[in-house]
């Protein structure tokens, strides 16, 4: 049973420096999910945030001159920049550096604690500070190479408390049982038990004394709290988990119509998957119904990084092509859940084939068949006329279904791929139906008056169903269809025949065609 509302987070982002494509690419298919259940109807609540303690933030703010807290805030600034620039919907933005996070996180700790789950010890191991990751023996392997980054690890050995871990492991194999749809793709639940439950699962290391750029402990203020804990617990603090306030917290965790989302990348799952319900267990408070893993962007089959210095900056890209042609990039060439790759010649040509030469163009010879043929005025739906009009109809109306079906499983990519079967459908039906011919018959006037009103309808319903995605595409197509009022409420999709009467208004090409031999160095000399 579909739930009433939802709250979907993406991870809160670490500043140690600019974000980049990698970064927009979660956001935005976040963003997406939100946008379309907004669209439809349903309450969402849409979180997104920053992650701003531990060592390297220290250790990168001191390099540059500045506190922790000059340097985290200059970069957060271009977190909100580049949000707006993306047209993201986030209903709120937290930052761990806030007091309503700190306050919360603290209280997290005493509770644990004197529940008995956290006890004071001490850690020698391997610690990878670019990852804020501990690791065993085993996990290193000889070459003492993190098995997140490959980069080095070193030796810490510290005064630390421990998380038990061990107290949970068996509630946690029984959640993965019962909730089979949890952890998505399931090969990464897979993972989780193989390579990191099965070996043996040590207590996890929560504090720090070796640094001091974190939320103090209470009860032992020389430890500042792990990152992890700090940083997960962002999910509850910003809706005001333990607060005089707890409003959003009763309604968007506790109430159980409520459909809770994490949208995450696969370094971060084992923190997600395994820690994050253990605490939630300890706290006596409920999972997230959803953990959805997406791929990493590659670049040139390496992962994109910044430390690396192999990534994209999304600014010059957005500026160039527009915020749509990014979000649809993004969301349709790389397959939600899976590795993908950005390449200058896979950019220019989805944007070409999908936006340009498909959805672009089929609005353009719509409008302007209807101003040559009917005086700008779209006909009225008269049923289906023309022997092709069943067959676009029964297009659109399984593509809305499928949509539906996808988008609410959050198969995002293959989601958007049913809208534009309808704009594929329709660029042929043109061809099938062949208006500029039926225009010269004076007996065929009702078929041309049908073919246009399918098209009508068949554009309106696809600019619809990729309104999550084409924030400024989808309602330019609306203008010049003359769609305005109640007509611009999803509901009406369902009822094909529902556009008919509309002025239309012919306007610029909303996607012109760009040129690969223009386009591919421009964003070459981007990658470098």
């Amino acid at each position: 049973m579909e739930k009433k509302r939802f709250y979907i987070t993406t991870p809160i982002y670490y500043p140690s420096a600019k974000l980049h494509i990698g970064h927009a690419y979660c956001t935005t298919l976040t963003d997406i999910f939100a946008c379309y259940k907004r669209l439809r109807g349903f309450e969402c609540y849409f979180l997104t945030g920053a992650d701003e303690h531990g060592m390297k933030i220290e250790k990168n703010a001191a390099a540059a001159g500045k506190t922790p807290q000059q340097f985290v805030d200059e970069i957060v600034e271009g977190f909100h920049s580049l949000w707006k620039l993306l047209e993201i919907s986030n209903d709120d933005f937290i930052r761990t550096t806030q007091e309503r996070h700190v306050k919360v996180v603290q209280d997290v700790f005493t509770k644990m604690y004197n529940k008995g789950d956290i006890y004071l010890g001490k850690y020698k191991g391997w610690y990878c500070t670019p990852c804020e990751s501990f690791w065993t023996d085993t996990q290193v392997g000889a070459e003492h190479i993190c098995p997140d980054c490959g980069r080095p690890v070193q030796v810490a050995e510290e005064e630390a408390y421990f998380f038990k871990t061990s107290k949970y492991v068996d509630d946690l194999l029984k959640f993965y049982e019962d909730n089979s749809k949890f952890l998505t793709p399931e090969s990464r639940k897979n993972e989780m038990i193989n390579t990191f439950i099965k070996p043996g699962l040590d207590d996890l290391c929560i504090s720090r004394t070796s640094f001091s750029w974190g939320i103090p402990i209470r009860e032992n203020p020389k430890h500042v709290i792990y990152v992890w804990l700090d940083a997960l617990t962002n999910y509850i603090s910003a809706l005001g988990y333990g607060s005089d306030n707890p409003e959003l917290f009763n309604k968007y965790w506790s109430d159980e119509e409520c459909e809770i989302i994490h949208i995450l990348g696969a370094d971060i799952t084992r923190f997600h998957a395994i820690y994050w319900p253990m605490f939630l267990e300890s706290l006596g408070l409920r999972k997230p119904d959803r953990e959805l893993v997406h791929g990493l962007l590659m670049m040139k089959d390496s992962k994109m990084s910044k430390s690396k210095g192999n990534v994209i900056d999304p600014y010059p890209l957005v500026e160039r092509y527009g915020v749509d042609a990014v979000r649809y990039y993004l969301a349709r060439e790389i397959t939600f859940g899976q590795d993908g790759s950005f390449s200058p010649e896979q950019f220019v040509e989805r944007i070409n084939a999908d936006l340009a030469n498909s959805f672009g163009n089929l609005l353009n010879r719509t409008v302007s068949m209807i101003n040559k043929y009917f005086q700008c005025v779209i006909p009225t739906y008269q049923g289906q006329i023309t022997a092709f009009d069943k067959d676009l109809e029964a297009t659109v109306n399984a593509s809305i279904k499928n949509y539906e079906y996808l988008l609410d499983d959050l198969k995002i990519t293959e989601a958007i791929t049913s809208a534009m079967d309808i704009v594929y459908r329709a660029n042929k039906y043109i061809d099938e139906t062949m208006p500029w011919a039926l225009a010269k018959d004076p007996d065929k006037q009702n078929e041309l008056a049908s073919v246009m009103n399918h098209l009508a309808n068949a554009i309106y319903t696809a600019s619809m169903l990729l309104k999550p995605v084409l924030v400024k595409a989808s309602d330019k197509a609306f203008a010049q269809l003359g769609i305005d009022g109640d007509l611009l409420n999803y509901e009406n999709i369902y009822h094909f025949g529902a556009i008919g009467g509309q002025t239309v208004n012919k306007g610029e090409p909303l996607f012109p065609r760009l040129d690969a031999n223009i386009e591919v160095p421009f964003i070459q000399d981007l990658m470098k």
